[in-house]
């Protein structure tokens, strides 16, 4: 089952932390600007929340489980169509991109959520997947502190060598990594590669 029960409790708050992290959410943004095609190529936003992320990358098209997040979604302009990430409401090779945002820790089966992705990407189409990896020092405190987060509780962390195989498992060729969040560095420091950033976004391609 989606863990959806604190995002319909907690919508309001979960965007606050936006709001008060704006120049964390900025970095973040761009780390994935660099690695999604450019305008005119459709993608869909798999686990789209309030919009936030789809919303300012020019997506229109998004899937999310919990109600009220995507209320908040469809009021910028995104169209929401209800789902999970194990079973898309889509048809084979139908974008050009798939975007998943923050969404795998909280995906029932990561490589099932892999392998529809795969599915309803054109040939040669790609996967972008943007996530906080478990073995930075943000990524440990997220997963000490699990406990006593309204959002964060039931989640499950990943290495970024976890999605790695993950995405290989599934058949997706890994093209290029991208790093933010970096201890002792600018917020909009972003680096190629893993292993120092916090948010690590990775692009693999059909």
């Amino acid at each position: 089952m989606p863990k959806t029960a604190p995002f319909e409790k907690y919508s309001d708050e979960y965007d606050e932390w936006f709001e008060k992290n704006h120049d964390l959410h900025e970095a973040e943004l761009e780390a994935i600007r660099q690695l999604i095609p450019p305008l005119g190529a459709e993608g869909v936003e798999v686990g789209v929340g309030s919009g936030k992320f789809a919303a300012a990358l020019g997506i229109k098209i998004g899937v999310e489980p919990s109600e009220k997040m995507a209320i908040k979604a469809k009021k910028q302009g995104i169209n929401v169509y209800p789902g999970m990430a194990e079973d898309l409401p889509f048809p084979d090779d139908r974008f050009d991109f798939v975007l998943m945002v923050t969404t795998i820790c909280f995906v029932d089966d990561v490589i099932k959520s892999f392998r529809e992705a795969f599915r309803v990407l054109k040939p040669s189409g790609c996967i972008i997947v943007g996530f906080l990896d478990k073995e930075t020092e943000l990524g440990k405190q997220y997963a000490d502190k699990r406990e006593k987060s309204k959002f964060y509780k039931e989640a499950i962390f990943f290495s970024t060598q976890e999605v790695l195989k993950y995405l290989k498992k599934v058949g997706f060729r890994i093209v290029k990594i991208r790093q933010t969040l970096i201890p002792k560095q600018l917020p909009e420091t972003i680096l190629d590669g893993f292993g120092r950033g916090a948010f690590v976004v990775i692009k693999g391609v059909k």
